[in-house]
């Protein structure tokens, strides 16, 4: 598959090739499905936490006599049917987080790659930095591919200044090529890759591929 390349100023300046076994994988909903799940459950903070009856505030006696006052029988007033008392299976601080196979999240951003290179939200762009690490720098430039959607910027390395511009963008996320997010980059409605990050994508899970063989 080949993919044009555009400058900073949205030229066309050249076209690359894109790897298949990277970029040209048919459709795998179900690996998708299972890749999103699992980074959403590892991000949930299971610190929810409700109190039974043994742990509310309150007296153990008896409210009133068992027998004689035409009303229900009552232990203590932390029953979890009075106002007050203890909650029945309520939830306990856990972790919600579990692993899946190393081999199916490959498959899955993998996937993801395939799905959006495929289509016309991929845009490869010539390697860039923000050397001033000012917002407004990166706004120019982005502006050339994008028109306000939600935006995924995929690096060749670990760019500060690329960042540190990045973070005050409303709807523009960034991404390093070897750490990538099944959720940011499915739902990303434009993707935008730095050519440089194209081959080290393509070398990155093509080495991982060896290694689980």
């Amino acid at each position: 598959m080949e993919k044009k390349v555009y400058s900073i100023d949205g030229k066309e300046l050249r076209t690359i090739t894109l790897d298949d076994a990277v970029f040209g994988l048919p459709l795998n909903e179900d690996v998708i499905y299972y890749a999103i799940t699992n980074e959403l459950a590892n991000r949930r903070v299971g610190t929810a936490c409700t109190k039974t009856r043994s742990e509310v505030h309150g007296s153990n006696a008896k409210p009133y006599r068992q027998k004689g006052t035409g009303r229900a029988r009552r232990g203590d007033r932390k029953s979890p049917l009075l106002r007050g008392g203890g909650t029945i299976f309520g939830p306990k601080p856990r972790d919600y987080s579990y692993a899946i196979p190393k081999k199916e999240k490959r498959l899955a951003m993998k996937t993801i790659l395939s799905m959006q290179a495929q289509s016309d939200r991929f845009t490869v762009v010539e390697d860039f930095t923000i050397d001033s690490g000012k917002t407004k720098d990166l706004v120019k430039i982005l502006g050339n591919f994008t028109s306000g959607e939600r935006t995924v910027l995929i690096l060749k390395d670990d760019d500060a200044m690329i960042k540190r511009a990045a973070r005050n963008i409303p709807r523009v996320q960034f991404l390093s090529y070897n750490r990538l997010s099944a959720h940011t980059l499915f739902y990303g409605r434009k993707i935008i890759v730095l050519e440089s990050a194209v081959k080290n994508l393509s070398t990155f899970y093509a080495a991982q591929s060896k290694e689980a063989k």
